[in-house]
């Protein structure tokens, strides 16, 4: 672990913290102290003025107008592409696809790649620990072309089975979709051991790398999957824009995914021709002045840091594991040994939302439920959980505060 001297040296968490106007705020009378970051991240200012200069000064369509503001519209659009191939290190940019979230990076896969590939009896491998996201597409997949959906299973502690995971592989596998990071449990999986087994098998390799993108360094090429898939607003950017990355020669084969304007070259009644990467899937306006102000949102991640960033994200979990380790009758589900910044727990005969619910009484922020991870949870044999993440501009303050508060929470609710 990092000493916390290293880290105030390279990061100053509360200057950051005045980069991001919601945090001054109250709740319900208390300041507010946010740990929903695996649900979504607050903005910095950087954001919310790009989204306003863009609204405010070049408010314009884009690619297809020749006037001023629909070139600097369409440069600043296109200066994000590129922000985001070196943020990933695509090989690229054509391999860059903004779509509207993970949800509908997998979707698109799967409606294009998956329909025009898998027949019956091949068989589509996920994990235990999917998001519902990583699940449903693939259910529907499978049952429309008769296909056969495999699952990896986990250890107590939260760890994939990866001796289980290479028995699963076949000739019949296909395509095996994984997630980086488990959003319910913050479990850090093998992803480059999982990609190698896959290609051994002759499968294609999809990762969700909804949570992994902000706390992980992301080398697409290094890890050499074949799809992966995030979303801006866990990066603290903006929400409604997600990024799939594919590689070019998969993405070039699938077939379109929206029909309509900018994905064509030309149309007539007899016959459409289809625009070349990346615009083949980017049909209809997009959401313009999003994707601009994610690039403010990726140039706030590389100015702080990504090591600064997960220096203090780690010390900051470290610190909370401990604390939460010594309040009796509480039990964090999910212990792998590599982690992100996730804690998630359960209280003996306490209900997670009556926990959460008096958490925003004191002003802390935190998510309950089952994390959009129903089959997780049913592993655990809970209905589900409270989750804390934390983020760089969190404090250990701040974790103190969580903690009284939950202590607080179980002498009301004895």
């Amino acid at each position: 672990m990092i000493e916390s001297a290293a880290i105030q040296k390279s990061l100053d968490v509360y200057g950051i913290r005045q980069q991001f106007p919601i945090l001054t705020r109250e709740v319900k009378g208390k300041p507010l102290v946010y740990f929903d970051n695996a649900a979504t991240s607050q903005k910095p200012q950087a954001v919310i003025d790009a989204l306003i200069n863009y609204y405010t000064t070049y408010n314009a369509n884009i690619h297809r107008g020749i006037h001023t503001l629909a070139e600097e519209a369409t440069t600043a659009f296109e200066a994000t592409r590129d922000a985001v191939q070196q943020f990933i290190h695509a090989a690229s940019r054509e391999e860059i696809i903004f779509t509207r979230g993970t949800t509908e990076g997998i979707n698109l896969v799967a409606y294009t790649w998956g329909r025009q590939n898998i027949k019956a009896g091949d068989e589509i491998i996920i994990s235990t620990m999917e998001h519902h996201s990583n699940i449903v597409p693939w259910q529907i997949l499978c049952e429309e072309k008769g296909a056969v959906l495999k699952i990896i299973p986990i250890t107590d502690e939260g760890e994939l089975l990866i001796d289980e995971y290479k028995k699963l592989l076949s000739p019949k596998t296909k395509l095996v979709s994984v997630v980086h990071v488990s959003n319910a449990l913050g479990t850090i999986n093998p992803v480059k051991q999982i990609i190698d087994a896959a290609h051994e098998a002759g499968a294609v390799v999809l990762i969700d790398g909804a949570q992994s993108t902000v706390h992980l360094d992301i080398n697409v090429q290094q890890m050499d999957c074949d799809f992966f898939v995030f979303s801006a607003h866990k990066l603290y950017g903006p929400t409604g824009v997600g990024v799939l990355y594919g590689k070019e020669h998969l993405l070039e084969t699938m077939p379109v995914f929206h029909g309509g304007g900018e994905m064509i070259k030309e149309v007539t009644f007899e016959k459409t021709i289809y625009n070349d990467l990346p615009y083949k899937y980017e049909g209809g306006t997009p959401n313009i002045a999003d994707v601009i102000a994610f690039k403010a949102a990726l140039g706030f991640i590389n100015q702080t840091g990504k090591e600064n960033i997960q220096k203090h994200e780690e010390e900051l979990l470290l610190y909370a594991t401990k604390q939460f380790q010594q309040i009796p009758g509480l039990k964090i589900i999910g212990t792998a040994k590599e982690k992100i910044s996730v804690i998630s727990f359960i209280i003996d005969n306490f209900h997670p939302q009556d926990i959460g619910i008096l958490l925003d009484n004191s002003g802390i922020a935190v998510r309950t439920g089952h994390h959009c991870t129903q089959p997780l949870m049913n592993r655990f044999g809970i209905t589900g959980t409270v989750r804390a993440s934390f983020a760089v501009y969190n404090t250990k303050e701040e974790i103190d505060e969580l903690i009284a508060g939950v202590q607080k929470t179980i002498k009301m609710l004895s």
